[in-house]
C-alpha cells in the first residue's frame, strides 16, 4: 500500500478534484460543495446496477476522477474502460485506480468519437455529461448506435418542472398552448454560465430527459433516483445520428 502521506501529496498535486474518492483514508475532495460526492448520490441508486458484474464489460463515458469506474470494477466487471476529454481528470482516475488496486483502462476521447471504439459494452455509464455538451442529442444517438449492448445508466442535472405533460402523437401547427405548459419537454440553453461553469450548455426538465432518451432509441426501465435512469435499447430504435432520422 502506498504511504498515506505520498497519496495525500500526489492527490493534492493532481487537484482540484470533482470526485471525492477515499484513497486509503485520504479524501480527494473533502470540501466538496455537494458533500461526499458522488458517493452520497451513488448510495441512492446503487441497487439499480447488478451487484455482480462478473464477465461483463463496462464503458464509463465522462469518467472524471474515476469514482464510478472503480465501483464497477469492484463489482467484478471483467473489463472497465473510462473515457474523458479532459486529461487532467484522466490523470486523477489513473491514480485513483492504481491506489485502490483496480485494473481499469482510461483513454482521452470525446463522447462524439465513441464509434471509433468498434465494440459494444454490456453496461454503459453516461453520468453527469449531457448538460456539458453543445450537441446533447447527437451524443445520445451515437451512444445508442455504437456502444450500448444491454444497459445504459444515465444521469443528468435537471431544472424546471418535474411533471411530464402527456402529448399527442402530432400537434397542429396553429396550436401553441402546449409549449407554455411546465411539463412540456424543454431544454434550457445557458448562454453564459450556470453555477460558475462555462461548460454547462443545456439543462433539461424531466419531460425533456425522458423524451430524448426515447427518441434516441432507449426504453426506460427504471428511475431509481430523481436524476437517474436505467435504460435498454428499444426494439427497432436508434439510427438517429444518421440524417434524416425522421420522415415517411
Amino acid at each position: 500500500m502506498i504511504d498515506p502521506d505520498r497519496i495525500r501529496a500526489r492527490a493534492r498535486q493532481l487537484g482540484p478534484w470533482f470526485h471525492n474518492i477515499d484513497l486509503h483514508g485520504v479524501q480527494t475532495a473533502p470540501e466538496h460543495y455537494l458533500g461526499d460526492y458522488p458517493r452520497v448520490k451513488w448510495q441512492r441508486f446503487s441497487d439499480a446496477v447488478p451487484a455482480d458484474l462478473s464477465g461483463r464489460t463496462v464503458l464509463d463515458i465522462g469518467c472524471n476522477g474515476g469514482f464510478y469506474a472503480i465501483e464497477m470494477k469492484r463489482r467484478g466487471a471483467r473489463r472497465v474502460l473510462g473515457i474523458d476529454s479532459d486529461e487532467t481528470y484522466l490523470a486523477q482516475a489513473r491514480f485513483a485506480a492504481e491506489v485502490t488496486g483496480q485494473d481499469i483502462e482510461f483513454r482521452q476521447m470525446s463522447v462524439y468519437d465513441v464509434g471509433r471504439l468498434g465494440e459494444r459494452f454490456d453496461l454503459v455509464l453516461f453520468m453527469g455529461v449531457l448538460y456539458h455538451l453543445r450537441h446533447p442529442l447527437l451524443a445520445l444517438d451515437l451512444i445508442r448506435e455504437h456502444v450500448v449492448g444491454d444497459l445504459l445508466l444515465f444521469q443528468s442535472m435537471r431544472r424546471g418542472a418535474a411533471e411530464v405533460e402527456p402529448l399527442p402523437a402530432n400537434v397542429d401547427f396553429w396550436r401553441t398552448d402546449l409549449f407554455d405548459r411546465p411539463g412540456y419537454p424543454k431544454l434550457h440553453f445557458v448562454e453564459h454560465r450556470y453555477a460558475d461553469d462555462p461548460t454547462n450548455w443545456w439543462i433539461p426538465n424531466r419531460a425533456c430527459v425522458e423524451a430524448m432518451l426515447r427518441d434516441s432509441g432507449f426504453r426506460i426501465e427504471g428511475h431509481p433516483e430523481d436524476e437517474v435512469y436505467l435504460c435498454r435499447p428499444a426494439e427497432g430504435g436508434g439510427g438517429g445520428a444518421v440524417y434524416p432520422a425522421k420522415g415517411p
